[in-house]
């Protein structure tokens, strides 16, 4: 069921990237052992599809890195602050199970009413306009922004809908008009004040707060950058290019320091029908009619006539959570593709740098280096400015390079003969957006068709194939960068591309994750050393490997999705998917001292559910609890999960926070 609502099968159809971009590791590897590369990283070059060449960075650096790895971990050593709490024994508890001596409570579920006017939540009475006025579904992305006093803004993703678990009695082959409506008004985001508990870490919503807000599939967008008035984009309702109706599965996000939050539009092709063109099968978009038959009710998803329609999504959308007359903005510098996150680091001169992965079998990781300067202030004048910053800059696509001979890379999990997986990379440019232009970087293409066929681009300069690019994080207190690649059950299987060292099992169920650092530890540098911190699975299995931390002392982990940072440095990763047998969950890791890669799970969700947010605070933990009771077969009638309310009710996405009861901090 998880396939069917949420990306239209993606995994049961033909890969949508048939390009034949060839792993640079497999091109050097044969000839130099690792030794040898890093011995000449001062001079060693490797030629990319562009046709540049590029020094091999970072390799000194993650020759130490390595080196620091294989320290001596002392069995005594103590565990971080941050994870010292009791790990939660995989199971398929229908709750959400945490450690001993903490407490939780459901911040705010789905259909619970959050604007003025909005009546309270009746699943068997539902329309579009109480939807549109409460809680949405499927809560994925979370934000807990700063107010006065106890207060916070919380902002949550709506990636989609699980109509089947919506509606009693619900036909997919013929669904009504009203249904549909209900679920364009149960997609977008919400906006909601909560206030805490000053003795606990619980979160209550303060329903019909001024600052309360919905956005929904048919709310009206800015569409910003260089693509913005592009032909490309012009539509009948639309014929300036400029305003986009609505926003569409949106899956992770992030926040900006200029206190707006950043939401990616992912598995948007599901919802078009009718395509033809090679564009739109680059994209995954059907030939026949979606799954939800929405172009039955609004000819925009119709692409055979609307052909437009489609490329108004598939960005980044920027939503400004303080002022509640704002209008969302789609920034088309970031590229086009299947948004799993957008994550900001500021340069050492103010310029934001955002990253973002294309959550797909086989595509890319990117990021975004601006050209323009925050400013601080609260004024108009500079919040406008700094919504302007996303616009203009440089958008690059990663490759990737392995250091190990390619026989060391057999596809089983197998390291390599140096013990680790590792090597450097670059960020190939791909364009550049200016107040006076754009200039493509990719020959054979228009900056124009760079934003718009972004996947296209990063095909024609060689990027590196990844198994599923989700959410990529910059870790605050060390600037290193985290990547979340959750799985690819189609790597080395048939004609598809086989391991290489940054991906290195065939038939990957698990999934990895990649620490990235950049050369000299600036954002803006386009080099950088890789190294794959966690290769996900069960401990007991040869082909993982957790930081080179014993794997007797570590929790089970599969799929991971989003990932995190606490306030101490610890990376949290919460699992999509999880192929061991156990509900999935959140689970925290050292990434640095004795203790490195010693993982530990925090909590899992109930049945059929996917562990989303997160928000890992000092004293409280907040956890997005995305489609519970999601299992093939499952309906209203005859439901998998009855969470959180129990027997004889809805199962209902919600959003979760998680305390000491004690009082003290996380992990403390």
């Amino acid at each position: 069921m998880t396939c069917r609502f949420r990306c239209g099968d993606a995994c049961f159809h033909e890969v949508p990237n048939t390009s034949a971009n060839e792993y640079v590791g497999d091109v050097i590897a044969d000839a130099l052992s690792r030794r040898s590369v890093m011995r000449a990283a001062a001079v060693v070059t490797v030629v990319t599809a562009a046709g540049t060449a590029v020094n091999v960075a970072g390799a000194q650096g993650a020759e130490a890195a390595t080196a620091a790895s294989r320290h001596p971990r002392p069995s005594h050593s103590a565990v971080p602050r941050g994870l010292r709490f009791t790990s939660v024994e995989p199971n398929t508890a229908d709750t959400v199970t945490i450690p001993g001596g903490y407490s939780q409570n459901v911040v705010i579920r789905w259909g619970e009413p959050i604007l003025r006017g909005a009546p309270a939540f009746d699943p068997e009475h539902q329309t579009a306009a109480a939807q549109a006025g409460q809680f949405g579904y499927n809560n994925d992305f979370l934000a807990l922004l700063p107010l006065h006093g106890n207060q916070k803004l919380l902002v949550a993703n709506h990636e989609y809908t699980d109509e089947i678990l919506m509606f009693r009695g619900y036909d997919a082959a013929n669904p009504t008009r009203e249904q549909v409506e209900i679920a364009w008004a149960a997609h977008g985001l919400s906006a909601v004040v909560v206030e805490g508990d000053r003795r606990t870490g619980k979160l209550t919503p303060v329903l019909r707060h001024p600052l309360n807000r919905r956005v929904t599939a048919t709310t009206e967008f800015r569409i910003t950058g260089p693509a913005a008035g592009s032909a490309l984009l012009k539509t009948s309702v639309d014929p300036t290019g400029r305003k986009a109706y609505g926003t569409l599965n949106n899956c992770s996000g992030g926040t900006t320091p200029w206190g707006t939050t950043l939401h990616g539009e992912e598995n948007f092709n599901q919802y078009f029908a009718n395509a033809s063109r090679d564009t739109d099968k680059r994209y995954g978009i059907g030939t026949g009619a979606s799954e939800r038959k929405w172009e039955r009710f609004d000819k925009r998803f119709d692409v055979a006539q609307e052909p437009n329609e489609v490329h108004r999504f598939g960005y980044v959308v920027e939503f400004d959570p303080y002022d509640p007359s704002s209008t969302p903005r789609k920034h088309t510098a970031l590229g086009r593709f299947k948004h799993e996150a957008a994550t900001v680091r500021l340069t050492s001169d103010g310029r934001p740098v955002v990253y973002t992965g294309d959550d797909e079998r086989f595509d890319y990781f990117y990021k975004f280096v601006s050209s323009k300067r925050m400013r601080h202030g609260d004024s108009r004048s500079v919040r406008e400015h700094n919504l302007s910053l996303l616009d203009e800059g440089t958008l690059y696509v990663a490759k990737l390079t392995g250091d190990s001979p390619a026989i060391e890379i057999d596809g089983s999990g197998k390291l390599p003969a140096d013990g680790e997986f590792d090597g450097s990379g670059t960020w190939i440019p791909l364009a550049t957006a200016t107040a006076k232009g754009a200039v493509s970087h990719v020959d054979g293409m228009t900056a124009e068709e760079v934003f718009v066929f972004t996947r296209l681009a990063g095909d024609k300069v060689g990027a590196t194939k990844m198994d599923r690019p989700e959410d990529i994080e910059p870790n605050p207190t060390s600037g290193k960068v985290y990547v979340a690649l959750t799985n690819n059950t189609n790597r080395g299987v048939g004609s598809n591309a086989k391991a290489d060292e940054a991906n290195p099992r065939n038939a990957n169920k698990h999934g990895h994750i990649l620490e990235l650092t950049e050369r000299r530890n600036r954002p803006e540098s386009t080099e950088f050393a890789w190294l794959l911190f966690l290769v996900a699975g069960d401990p007991d299995d040869p082909a993982t490997y957790f930081a080179g931390f014993p794997k007797d002392d570590v929790s089970p982990i599969s799929c991971p999705d989003n990932v995190a940072f606490d306030p101490h440095g610890n990376l949290w990763i919460s699992t999509d998917g999880a192929q061991l047998g156990s509900h999935d969950g959140l689970f925290g890791v050292a990434t640095k001292g004795a203790r490195r890669g010693d993982l530990k799970q925090f909590l899992t969700v109930p049945t059929g559910a996917e562990t989303c947010g997160p928000v890992i605070g000092e004293r409280q933990v907040l956890v997005a609890v995305q489609h519970p009771g999601e299992i093939t077969g499952a309906t209203v009638e005859s439901p998998a999960s009855t969470w959180p309310d129990g027997p004889g009710t809805y199962v209902r996405p919600a959003v979760v926070a998680v305390w000491r009861k004690d009082g003290c901090d996380i992990g403390s």
